[in-house]
């Protein structure tokens, strides 16, 4: 997770925003989901040549 997003989630927790937790934690998920699929793309890819 980078630091930047870490810090954001951290102060959001702090602050009681659970609106802004939910958002920062769903644009997480959303963005390792994309980077796994594009990993496993990319390995596939690597397996047909």
């Amino acid at each position: 997770m980078p630091h930047w997003l870490k810090n954001q989630l951290m102060r959001a927790f702090q602050r009681g925003d659970a609106r802004k937790v939910r958002l920062l934690n769903d644009c997480w998920y959303f963005y390792r989901a994309q980077a796994i699929h594009t990993r496993a793309d990319l390995e596939h890819d690597h397996t047909l040549h």
